[in-house]
């Protein structure tokens, strides 16, 4: 069976990472994003000046929260899988340098 050591903890690594670059780049531009996509969307279903009704406000707040949550997904998939990417490959060299030294040690 293979070591996955290294492949599980930089995919939990890269998870944190992703987190951390979501709170700090995502959060503000997904949340501006999302808005402007709901007011399109209000403008386009309730008339071009949205007034402040219940029902506009309600499309831009999920939008908004929509945009939020796309934006923390990439985040989080992109930095994880990266992660999980360097992991493997790392597992890889280090099974190949253990067959390398078991293979001289039989030598």
């Amino acid at each position: 069976m293979k070591d996955t050591t290294y492949t599980k903890s930089l995919t939990y690594v890269g998870a944190g990472v992703g987190v951390v670059l979501f709170a700090i780049f995502g959060l503000l531009p997904g949340s501006f994003l999302g808005g402007v996509m709901g007011l399109n969307l209000a403008g386009s279903l309730l008339g071009t000046p949205v007034v402040s009704g219940i029902l506009a406000r309600l499309i831009v707040a999920s939008s908004m929260l929509l945009g939020v949550m796309v934006s923390g997904i990439m985040f989080i998939t992109a930095s994880s899988t990266l992660g999980w990417l360097i992991g493997t490959v790392v597992d890889a060299l280090r099974a190949r340098a253990q067959e390398t030294a078991e293979a001289k040690h039989r030598a």
